[in-house]
């Protein structure tokens, strides 16, 4: 008698999500860690993203950091106690911890524990679609992993220390493990060059043609590429989940009859991108560093508006694209009631209305690019 084969869906993955919210002085929060509303519905949005399942969410005042937890021993306690009732798979926090961290919570709870960086980092691994931004990930991946080696083996060492004179077991398992991974790293960096020195070469090809480069900048899941295919037929991937995009792409367009312009999406940015993120897709980001015009998109239906506009600021002049010019585009302004669009505006003064889905304010825009090009020493 055939037996029958039943398919059995493994469960999405359950995490407890944990916000420090640090007070200061005057009782107020302060960052970084602040874990208000906004900042919270931020993480929940990266764990959905990597298609796990919200277990809890807790937010933790402290006043003063501490070494162990990050805050105090009886807290930590109770965070773990939670996560075993919530039956909660991991662990996530919305900060960084540091790699003794990592390890204590770990021991604690009796579960994986992830940091903002390590959770960004991962979603990043899932998006990435090409050669480049594969070499990139992976770059990003070892260097978050190399510190924490040290923690990976230190039971090992102990228990296996070698005769006197000698290196433990562990210890020479850590220097083996440390020395393949630098030497990954230095690999990945070589590789990265040689993509660096292909985009180069295409970017000489662009400048010959003399045509001046928009490069379409913003937080991560604002319309970015749903702007791109909307003025340019590009057929870029569109998702309602962060960091859909994680590669360039460049098209032509023309803003005004007679005009041809060059249209770039960006990666998204996002409040705290990891440092090794922005490291290793430096190349990547630096499109926007070399851009004749910036086109700044805001997702004018979220709440936490300000702090998009102002982390993107922040990335620009960082990577040295601050002086640029820029047209702010409010995207999603059919999400808006006719009263809550006027306040918006108000808010952002120059900036322009738009519904990318709808088609709304898409020639007044290309109205404002044309003029900003005529007026830009870029076009001639």
């Amino acid at each position: 008698m055939a037996h029958k084969i039943h398919e059995i869906e493994e469960r999405p993955k359950r995490a407890l999500l944990v916000s420090f919210l640090t007070d200061t002085k005057n009782g107020s929060a302060g960052n970084p860690d602040d874990g208000g509303e906004n900042h919270g519905r931020e993480l929940e949005g990266l764990a959905k993203t990597l298609e796990l399942e919200i277990a809890g969410h807790e937010i933790v005042r402290v006043r003063e950091r501490q070494p162990k937890f990050g805050i105090g021993t009886g807290k930590a306690a109770e965070l773990a106690e939670t996560a075993t009732r919530v039956k909660a798979d991991c662990i996530i926090f919305d900060s960084e911890i540091s790699p003794s961290q990592q390890r204590n919570w770990e021991d604690l709870a009796g579960m994986p524990a992830l940091d903002r960086q390590e959770l960004i980092i991962q979603i990043f691994a899932m998006r990435a679609a090409t050669r480049e931004a594969e070499l990139q990930v992976r770059l990003a991946e070892l260097m978050y992993r190399l510190p924490r080696l040290a923690h990976k083996y230190i039971d090992l060492s102990r228990q296996r220390g070698g005769r006197y004179g000698t290196r433990g077991a562990g210890e020479t398992r850590l220097e083996t493990d440390r020395r393949q991974i630098e030497k990954r790293i230095h690999k990945l960096e070589k590789e990265i060059e040689g993509v660096e020195k292909e985009r180069q070469v295409q970017r000489r090809q662009r400048e010959r043609q003399g045509l001046p480069v928009c490069a379409v900048v913003g937080y991560t899941n604002a319309g970015k590429s749903s702007l791109l295919n909307s003025l340019t037929g590009a057929g870029v991937l569109v998702e309602d989940k962060l960091f859909a995009t994680l590669d360039t792409a460049t098209r032509r367009f023309s803003p005004e009859p007679g005009m041809t312009a060059l249209l770039t999406d960006t990666v998204g940015f996002i409040r705290r991108l990891p440092h090794s993120l922005i490291k290793a897709f430096r190349s990547t980001l630096e499109e926007a560093a070399r851009a004749a015009l910036l086109i700044h998109v805001l997702d004018a239906s979220d709440p936490g508006i300000e702090n998009c506009l102002q982390t993107t600021i922040s990335v620009l002049s960082e990577l040295g694209a601050g002086e640029i010019p820029v047209i702010t585009v409010l995207n999603k302004c059919d999400l808006l009631a006719d009263t809550e669009l006027d306040a918006m505006v108000s808010r952002f003064p120059e900036s322009l209305a738009v519904s990318v889905k709808k088609g709304d304010g898409l020639e007044e825009l290309k109205c404002r690019i044309a003029k900003e090009l005529k007026n830009s020493m870029e076009y001639r």
